[in-house]
């Protein structure tokens, strides 16, 4: 049985960051990737690696018409096996901050983008009868950081949608994965981050956070060459998670997450319960 590092992937966000690292690690074990990104000729050093394993395509995930073209060539080149949803970008900003187009932005990129390629690509996956649509969260999709609502928000949303697919799609031999990465070594940190245009001067404490977030491009734990392999040995497996955290400070990240739930769950247990009708009636 050939791995689903020799199939077909079609990568979102292909030019740079995780998106890369995946395409690269993608094409030199033999696969083939349908690479997008809104650039096109930020995509050459894939093509010159690849070769005729490689369809660069110009698409921007906002655009539902140029999704659904995209989505055409690559059925003619091959079909799509893995969908991997990467493109996105994050909007740091206090919740009284933000605009309302800034908001729509975040979502239209970050939830919606997916959301479109998924039910693109939906009805190829299913007539194969095999396939895995991997759709890239965050840290942030466990818990909503100060700062990053609009962002956190977005993930959780297609962490949600994500849970529901795997089961619609689990019949047709379709499979779903979430990926909750922490800070990696991308140029996410310097590349990938959207601040307010207007900020609040009564949230100047967002500002110096702001700061940080975007001084730290460099200094990150996580590898990103490293991924690929994490995600390849998740999808391989006989039982394969729903979620993939990928990172130390991720894992971390989630025990405290999971934690701090469970305890508001079980100190509020008596509460939670003696709200149903007396008797059980």
């Amino acid at each position: 049985m050939t791995g689903w590092g020799q199939k077909n992937w079609f990568i979102t966000g292909a030019s740079a960051g995780f998106g890369k690292a995946i395409a690269r690690g993608v094409l030199e074990k033999g696969g083939r990737v349908i690479a997008t990104a809104r650039n096109i000729e930020s995509l050459a050093d894939l093509l010159a690696l690849g070769g005729d394993r490689v369809l660069p395509v110009r698409l921007d995930v906002r655009d539902g018409a140029a999704v659904m073209e995209a989505v055409e060539a690559a059925e003619r080149f091959g079909g799509i096996d893995v969908l991997l949803n990467n493109a996105g970008y994050g909007f740091i900003a206090g919740v009284e901050e933000a605009r309302d187009e800034e908001i729509a932005a975040q979502f239209d990129v970050n939830f919606f983008g997916p959301l479109r390629l998924i039910r693109a690509a939906l009805p190829g996956m299913r007539q194969r009868g095999e396939g895995y649509i991997v759709n890239m969260s965050s840290i942030g999709g466990m818990r909503g950081l100060m700062g990053a609502g609009f962002y956190a928000a977005t993930k959780f949303a297609l962490e949600g949608l994500s849970e529901a697919l795997a089961g619609e799609a689990a019949r047709f031999g379709l499979r779903v994965l979430i990926v909750e990465p922490g800070y990696f070594r991308t140029d996410f940190s310097g590349r990938s981050l959207s601040f307010p245009v207007a900020p609040h001067p009564d949230y100047d404490f967002l500002v110096r956070q702001r700061m940080r977030a975007a001084s730290v491009d460099g200094m990150q734990p996580g590898d990103p060459e490293r991924a690929l392999q994490a995600l390849l040995a998740a999808m391989s497996s006989d039982t394969p998670p729903m979620r993939l955290l990928l990172g130390s400070d991720a894992h971390q990240f989630a025990v405290d997450a999971l934690r701090a739930r469970q305890a508001d769950v079980e100190i509020w247990r008596a509460v939670t319960e003696s709200t149903d009708f007396p008797g059980g009636d």
